[in-house]
């Protein structure tokens, strides 16, 4: 009985992920939020003073950016030591994950300390997600940055766009980087 509950359970969050992913997208298309390739947002970054804003975690960040890159983490390692915060991260090493994640609460915070409501800003992530849809994926495919987009939009910014094929693709295409390391 146990066993066909917890299926239920997984099933509805799953189905309630995909509702909640399903507004957020309906939001970025109402806000008009657009796609650009990487050669477009390195054009738009350089004739246009776009900013960059990489959602990555710091350590991926750190380790290489696209250049003129700014880092806010949309998700951070989880960091307290509660007894939920334990079994989450217990529940996380159960599937081979040592360094589980979790929202990021300051997000929206560290964004507006950085960057003025009216910046031109295009985020970004490892691998961006699309709005559009295909015969697969007929909601497009939810990311990192699509999911910060969305929070920038609902919190007055109004130049968002959102790099396509994300970081990897930057990287793939040779295109300037730097790093902190």
């Amino acid at each position: 009985m146990n066993e066909v509950n917890g299926n239920k359970n997984a099933y509805m969050e799953q189905e309630s992920a995909e509702e909640d992913w399903k507004i957020k997208r309906q939001v970025l298309l109402e806000k008009k939020v657009r796609s650009v390739d990487v050669k477009e947002a390195l054009r738009l970054q350089n004739e246009n003073n776009f900013v960059i804003l990489d959602v990555r975690p710091e350590a991926e960040f750190k380790e290489a950016h696209p250049e003129g890159a700014i880092n806010v983490q949309i998700y951070r390692l989880i960091k307290e030591w509660t007894a939920w915060d334990i079994a989450r991260r217990a529940a996380f090493a159960f599937f081979g994950i040592f360094s589980g994640t979790e929202e990021n609460p300051e997000f929206m915070q560290s964004v507006e300390s950085k960057l003025a409501k009216d910046a031109k800003i295009i985020v970004a992530c490892s691998a961006g997600g699309t709005t559009k849809p295909t015969q697969n994926l007929p909601e497009g495919q939810q990311s990192r940055s699509l999911i910060a987009a969305y929070l920038l939009v609902l919190n007055g910014y109004k130049n968002v766009f959102h790099l396509e094929g994300g970081i990897y693709n930057w990287f793939k295409q040779g295109l300037p980087t730097a790093s902190e390391e």
